[in-house]
């Protein structure tokens, strides 16, 4: 049976690998896609591709939650608050447009409580926030190996020195959202 609670939510926050991490973690959330969306080069992209900076995809995680146990607005205040929405195309040693910060909305509700929630979290950063807002086109599911990265790969040195500083700071800040 589908559940008529489930809803899509896609975000940009720099690498997918960290923002997947972060939402795996999230109660309600049942399903997390690493991928790629907001290019202008037609047909799927591939992670080569994206690198290249040349196609204009962000890497993104897409959602898939049960509004009724998570709402979307909480969705969008841990992916603002575990990510610098502060840089501009950059996250940490992460350069270039694929590593932007933006949500895509999949409908004129997320837009306008993504706006609402950006607005609320402006003088919680001591730079102005850059991140966008744009209605999601199509999503191309990343490569299988991109998939679960942290999960597979907790001892790698990206995992270590990057990620899991942000699932700290996930604990600390969003604790009463975290599946036990």
């Amino acid at each position: 049976m589908i559940n008529p609670n489930l809803e899509l939510a896609t975000f940009g926050g720099g690498c997918f690998w960290c923002t997947e991490a972060i939402f795996q973690e999230v109660k309600g959330v049942e399903k997390v896609v690493s991928g790629y969306t907001g290019g202008t080069v037609p047909g799927k992209p591939t992670y080569r591709e994206i690198c290249s900076g040349l196609t204009g995809h962000a890497e993104v995680v897409q959602l898939t939650f049960d509004s009724t146990i998570i709402t979307y607005k909480d969705l969008v205040e841990i992916f603002m608050t575990t990510h610098d929405p502060t840089t501009l195309n950059q996250q940490g040693a992460d350069i270039g447009t694929q590593y932007r910060s933006v949500i895509f909305n999949h409908n004129d509700r997320q837009k306008v409580i993504a706006q609402k929630v950006i607005y609320d979290l402006m003088n919680y950063f001591d730079k102005p926030i850059v991140t966008k807002i744009v209605p999601l086109e199509k999503f191309y599911e990343a490569e299988e190996y991109h998939q679960n990265y942290y999960r597979s790969n907790q001892t790698q040195g990206y995992c270590s020195f990057v990620i899991n500083p942000k699932l700290a700071k996930l604990r600390r800040n969003h604790a009463d959202k975290l599946k036990t």
